[in-house]
């Protein structure tokens, strides 16, 4: 089956005759897709090469069930959004993609999950139903089992306790949170400098605090944590794959994930290196959903795969994942 090869990707020559392969299925088995693709003139044996596939736009998960199959939904993960405007929703088949798709994700870039303390601070997520982040962040915490680890919705505190005595202890600490939590922890506490704390940002302000660039952003951060780095992650709900920045906003993907840019002049046109354009994600994790999507970030990707978000197309909407204003 397509979903055991997925993760066991050697190279980027594998990844594309894999994606080709992915192609192919959703365009039989998903019936949003496969009207997309016909709309465009695009049929199943039409596309030879990776660069052919076309990008499903990612606002139709706001009104399509977007779905690979006949398969019962295991779980409908769903988008923040803001007051009044739809959400997106992802509906999930196998969450045992999902799990293997995070685990192998996180443990591809930082190692084995159980040499963290993860302390997650995540209000505006737990607030809500359906959030993909929140799902995952769980279970990294079971899979931790360290006791230190657990969600700080309000209890700050407790978690600066935690931290300094984790600090003290010189154990590796892994900090997650969103944005605007962040900055409020840092302009109210004293964060003693350690070299065995990542600070990871998963973006967004959510409507607490005025956006501001990746640059201003960070400086801030590691001026109050005095760290040297800020490490970032960048997914969103329909997406099963994450993309992780160890500092300076520069991403990389796990190997069954990819990005390209596409001219926004002329959506079905990539662009090298260095132009910035419309973000295009092949992420295979979506097997059972729709791999290929045109989403509304902006970047610029690097020779060596590496890509940074510069910000979002105009009048798109504020999103919960990794993404900073221009």
């Amino acid at each position: 089956m397509l979903s055991e090869t997925i993760f066991s990707i050697q190279n980027h020559a594998h990844f594309e005759q894999l994606a080709l392969e992915v192609f192919r299925h959703q365009y039989i088995y998903n019936a949003t897709y496969q009207r997309f693709c016909n709309l465009l003139g695009i049929s199943k044996t039409s596309v030879t090469h990776i660069d052919h596939i076309p990008y499903l736009p990612i606002d139709l998960f706001k009104h399509e069930q977007i779905v690979s199959g006949h398969s019962s939904i295991s779980k409908i993960f769903t988008s923040s959004g803001t007051t009044g405007n739809l959400t997106s929703k992802h509906y999930v088949q196998d969450l045992g993609v999902y799990e293997k798709s995070f685990r192998k994700g996180f443990q591809h870039f930082y190692g084995n999950i159980k040499d963290y303390i993860i302390l997650a601070l995540l209000p505006s997520y737990l607030e809500r139903e359906g959030s993909s982040l929140v799902y995952m962040v769980e279970k990294l915490i079971a899979d931790n089992q360290q006791p230190e680890s657990g969600f700080y919705l309000y209890d700050t505190e407790k978690l600066i306790a935690v931290l300094k005595n984790c600090i003290s202890s010189n154990k590796k600490v892994l900090l997650l949170g969103v944005s605007f939590a962040l900055l409020d922890l840092v302009e109210n506490y004293s964060i003693t400098p350690n070299n065995n704390i990542v600070i990871m940002e998963t973006g967004g302000m959510k409507g607490r605090r005025k956006e501001m660039i990746r640059e201003e952003l960070h400086d801030i951060l590691k001026r109050g944590f005095n760290v040297s780095q800020i490490h970032s992650e960048y997914g969103m709900t329909e997406l099963l794959s994450q993309a992780y920045s160890k500092g300076d906003g520069i991403f990389y993907c796990p190997p069954w994930m990819s990005v390209s840019i596409r001219n926004p002049e002329d959506p079905r046109t990539s662009l090298g290196y260095d132009k910035t354009g419309g973000i295009n994600i092949i992420d295979l994790a979506n097997i059972n959903s729709c791999s290929f999507i045109a989403t509304q970030d902006l970047g610029r990707v690097y020779p060596n795969y590496s890509f940074e978000i510069l910000g979002r197309f105009d009048h798109s909407d504020i999103r919960g994942c990794n993404l900073m204003a221009l």
